[in-house]
Parts: structure tokens; sequence; C-alpha cells
């Protein structure tokens, strides 16, 4: 995996030697871990404001039965990231090229949220590279007129002044709602500088629509849903898996909120360890 990346190891607790990795792709320093092995490889792309380690409890279930890339998109995370303004058709293509950087030609592509915006588009731009869609909690549309004068003044609030104590609270509700959890994403915030959330912020809410497209998008899927999602309502996850053609179904992730692989992780695993080894 050379091409110009730095390596470091860090050591996890149940999948052994982890390489920790940085990657030069599209113009960004992208920042990846890979739980290495022989399984067949699994690429995880995290939610808005959320990074790789959003993904812990299912590197800690996959792995070393299959190989995990977690990743740090554009403005979140470890990833040196440009400024500049970008869609998700350029995070899908950063997704793609960490594969390609890897050597891997074919994985199943997991996202939870913009993680799913940008996988559905992986998909259509490059479908022979994607053997299976592991949706969670996202769709396929534009963001909700409705809400987007709230989520706009949001970011406005954060570039001027940062996360400050109400807004980064009420953000951490609609995206986690644990009061352990949040504390430890509010101080991850806190780290990242205002600025960086400009661009990543209008990607999400300019982004395009893609509903009328999902019929080209033929690779098996599974859907994830939290029930208390208050970001994306679960009847958005129906029709999304309705029009994906190999949908495997929808899983009600009972009681979850935005992030359920994180919060309800003895929900999501099982589900989603069944699912892999039924890919062919």
């Amino acid at each position: 995996c050379g091409r110009g990346a730095r390596y470091r190891v860090a050591v996890h607790p149940d999948a052994g030697e982890v390489d920790v990795s940085f990657a030069e792709v599209n113009g960004q320093r992208i920042r990846f871990e890979d739980s290495g092995g022989s399984g067949p490889p699994l690429i995880l792309s995290h939610g808005f404001l959320m990074d790789r380690e959003m993904f812990a409890p299912q590197v800690d279930a996959l792995a070393p039965e299959f190989r995990v890339i977690t990743w740090d998109e554009r403005g979140f995370g470890e990833t040196e990231f440009d400024g500049q303004p970008f869609s998700y058709w350029d995070s899908a293509r950063d997704c793609l090229g960490l594969l390609d950087h890897l050597g891997i030609d074919r994985a199943v592509l997991g996202g939870m949220s913009q993680g799913g915006f940008l996988s559905l588009r992986a998909a259509l731009l490059a479908p022979a590279r994607v053997r299976a869609l592991v949706l969670i909690d996202t769709q396929s549309g534009t963001e909700d007129p409705d809400r987007l004068p709230a989520y706009r003044q949001m970011q406005q609030t954060w570039l001027e002044v940062g996360p400050v104590d109400e807004l980064a609270q009420t953000i951490a509700n609609l995206i986690i709602g644990d009061p352990v959890l949040n504390e430890q994403w509010i101080a991850k915030w806190r780290k990242l500088p205002r600025e960086t959330l400009r661009a990543p912020g209008d990607c999400l809410l300019d982004r395009d629509d893609i509903t009328d497209r999902l019929g080209e998008i033929t690779c098996p899927a599974i859907v994830f849903h939290g029930t208390a999602d208050a970001s994306i309502e679960i009847d958005k996850a129906e029709a999304l898996c309705e029009a994906l053609s190999g949908c495997a179904g929808v899983i009600r992730v009972e009681g979850a909120p935005h992030a359920s692989n994180l919060t309800h992780a003895d929900q999501v695993n099982g589900p989603l360890l069944e699912f892999l080894r039924s890919v062919d």
C-alpha cells in the first residue's frame, strides 16, 4: 500500500494489529484505518460531524472475518482537507480512490447518513466495484426544505462562534442522544477549526436528489434505521429499500437515534454480519 502514504501501527483489542495510514487521494490527505487480513473488504463511511471512530463497534464485531476499512471524510477527523467546495460525488470518488490506494478492486460499501449519500453515488459511478451496500440512517433525496433554514442557521452560528454549549448539545442530541457519548463527540467538535465546517455543511445542505437513479443500482443492499431518528424519518429508509432492487429489507433499530450503529450496535451487528456472510 505504498504510493506516498505514511504508516503507524496501533493495537486493536479484538482484531490484532491495525494499520493506521494516510492516503493521498484527489488532493486530500485521507486518514484511514485498515484491519487487514484476507477477509472480504468492507469500507465504512461516517456521518456528518462524525469520523471513522463511530464504527468502532462494527470493527470489533466484524474483524478479522472481514477486512474493515474506516476513514475520515473531507472536513472531519484527521483527514487533511483543502477546504474547497465539494459534493458527495467528490466524496464518492474519494472512497473509490482509497480503494485504489489499497489495491482493492471490489468491496462492500457501508455508510451512515452522509456516508450513505456518498456510498450510493459510488455505486452509480462504479457499479462493478461495489459488491453490496450497507445503508444506515440515510436516504437518496435532498434536505427537507422545512428544516433547511434551521440547519443553515446552525451552520452559520458554528462558523461564527463554534460549537457553543446550546448548539453542540442540540446537534449531539439529534445525532447521538446519549449523554456520555454526546460529551465525547462534542469534545472532538471543539478541536475542529470552525471554518472547516463551511464546505462540508454546504455539501450536506445543497446535495442533489438521486432518487430517480436508484433503479440503476442492482447490487445486494441492506438498510438499517433507528426508529427514534429525528434527522431522517424511517419512511425514507423504507422508500430507499423499495427503490433498490437488491435490498434485503429494512432493519428497524428500536429506540435508536440517527447514529444507530454507534448507540445500538447490539441490534445492528448481528444482522449486518449475517448480511455480509450472504454476499457473493
